[in-house]
């Protein structure tokens, strides 16, 4: 099977020429995509260099900043229009790890799709203060409440999708485009009866730069958990 792993950047040229060639040393037989939302710091013009000994690597620039969501749904679209079977989400931070990807792409395997969960047997994370374990803790346990599928991880986004349950889900029906988006993609996938398999992963906070997440995201999560369970 064809393999992407979909990388959003906006403003992360410090972490962007580490994480590309950390994700090809797993020798898992991806490419990777980036899209970049025009990145002031130059990140797009890092990329298009690396590009030149990297012919599995890809580069997706859009003109601005518009938010996780939608470039995640640009990638996934990206990816199924160039024959890929698999696409991954991933963060360019290493608040993924590198090595974790590839039992992440195992459970494919016996699943449709797979999220990198930091809530199961072996999941942890590391370097995060008490209020981000609440909110994201209690995030995922006040979603899978609401929504009603025994998932343990509904706010990460370290995911594997085969093309399949993508193209089933409908990507233009997709209204988040912050931390819910996450949530809103896994119950899509489990209303529409696709099996889904939890990979135990470590969740560092990010190495360098800046956290991109705000109190609106959060917000956003909280509403719109309500809106997928009655939609």
């Amino acid at each position: 099977m064809k393999k992407l792993v979909v990388i959003p950047t906006y403003n992360e040229k410090e972490n962007i020429q580490n994480i590309i060639p950390a994700i090809f040393a797993q020798n898992l037989g991806v490419e990777i995509l980036v899209v970049d939302d025009n990145s002031p710091d130059g990140t797009g013009a890092i990329v298009r260099e690396m590009q030149k000994n990297l012919p599995q690597l890809h580069l997706l620039s859009r003109p601005g900043k518009q938010g996780l969501g939608k470039a995640y749904i640009a990638g996934f679209r990206w990816g199924m229009d160039h024959g890929f079977d698999v696409i991954t989400e991933m963060d360019a931070d290493f608040s993924h790890r590198p090595e974790d990807l590839g039992p992440l792409l195992q459970k494919l395997d016996h699943a449709d799709f797979a999220v990198g969960s930091r809530y199961i047997a072996g999941g942890r994370t590391v370097n995060w203060g008490i209020l981000r374990k609440i909110i994201s803790r209690g995030g995922g346990i006040y979603a899978r409440l609401i929504l009603g599928f025994p998932l343990n991880d509904w706010t990460g986004g370290f995911n594997t999708w085969k093309k399949e349950v993508l193209h089933a889900i409908d990507l233009s029906s997709v209204e988040s485009n912050g931390y819910s988006f996450q949530i809103e993609l896994k119950y899509k996938a489990m209303k529409k009866g696709f099996k889904g398999a939890e990979s135990p992963i470590v969740f560092e906070d990010r190495r360098v730069g800046q956290s991109k997440m705000s109190l609106k995201i959060v917000l956003e999560a909280f509403y719109r958990v309500w809106l997928m369970r009655f939609k």
